[in-house]
């Protein structure tokens, strides 16, 4: 991926996570802007990496029309129709949709923010985990943006 039109910008427009979209607070999803998107669809992964191996997921959706923009607050469901289409999987809280940040106390924890330019619809189900979606996005990847981070502790 030499070609700079290959590369996505991704935007979380804070370092640390406002408790409101945390375990904390509402536990509702934020605002993500997305710049330079060139794919006809995009799928975002949110992970904490708890470890040097070990990641542990908080949000999948996937076949998101292209858009420059996620707002706040998507309904936690296997698939949306408002504010725009698109499915959701299981994270590892094992519920579908987006689940903030909730780490043991004391301990701060960073949070990665990855968007995806695809060039098709996965075709997987709702609910379905991250292996799953990164294996189906194998082929369609066509653009990829650089990680935008947060942190939180409690």
């Amino acid at each position: 991926m030499e070609n700079e039109n290959l590369f996505i910008s991704i935007s979380f427009d804070k370092s640390a996570f406002p408790k409101k979209y945390t375990c904390d607070g509402e536990d509702i999803s934020p605002p993500i802007q997305i710049d330079r998107i060139q794919s006809p669809y995009i799928a975002i992964i949110i992970d904490d990496w708890i470890g040097p191996d070990e990641r542990f997921n908080h949000w999948l959706i996937w076949d998101i029309e292209s858009r420059s923009s996620i707002p706040e607050n998507i309904p936690r469901a296997g698939v949306i129709s408002e504010p725009f289409m698109a499915i959701q999987g299981t994270n590892d809280f094992g519920t579908t949709g987006y689940r903030g940040p909730c780490p043991p106390s004391g301990e701060v924890h960073t949070y990665y923010f990855n968007v995806y330019g695809l060039d098709a619809k996965l075709g997987i189900p709702p609910g379905s985990k991250r292996d799953a979606v990164m294996n189906a996005m194998k082929g369609h990847m066509i653009q990829y943006g650089g990680q935008a981070l947060a942190t939180y502790n409690r």
